[in-house]
């Protein structure tokens, strides 16, 4: 039934620090609150992501574009950090917190855990957004730059991206 609720835009988690970092795909991604900026992110306890927001208390949702797409299938479908050694992917420094962004996305937004809660199969942890940074030109005028495909997840093996076109009513 969950998947009447696609396409969803799809994310790239980024989790832990220093010699142990994990990215994960999640498509389970929301803004919860304008002020404060505050993100939410359903992660199963069964992923090793999982184990690391709740050591660290920090992520970084990054926003991967149709280039990516391989690196998202990758650690969508694999577990753990080594899959980064098959990835095509450069963690660089986060602007606030420990846990690296990643340099290929269009943006990062690195956020402090503030709550978690569990709701069935899913933690359900919230960030407070404390930093964040995009590729120049990205974002024009408060509107996304549809040229930068965005990549959103249409069903289990199908992805797509968003026209360049807005409408109004």
């Amino acid at each position: 039934m969950h998947r009447l609720m696609y396409p969803m835009r799809t994310y790239l988690i980024v989790s832990g620090k220093g010699d142990e970092v994990d990215v994960m795909a999640a498509d389970w991604v929301t803004i919860i609150s304008h002020k404060p900026l505050l993100i939410g992110v359903s992660i199963s306890p069964k992923r090793y992501t999982h184990r690391l927001v709740r050591t660290h208390n920090e992520f970084v949702v990054s926003v991967p574009s149709l280039d990516m797409l391989k690196d998202v299938w990758i650690a969508g479908t694999k577990s753990g950090p080594s899959k980064l050694s098959e990835m095509n992917i450069t963690l660089m420094p986060s602007l606030r917190i420990e846990t690296p962004s990643i340099k290929e996305s269009i943006a990062n937004i690195e956020c402090k855990v503030i709550d978690e809660r569990e709701y069935g199969d899913h933690t359900f942890f919230v960030g407070k957004v404390v930093g964040w940074s995009h590729q120049k030109g990205a974002f024009e005028n408060d509107k996304p730059n549809m040229k930068f495909k965005f990549l959103a997840h249409a069903s289990w093996t199908n992805f797509v991206t968003f026209e360049n076109r807005f409408y109004n009513p």
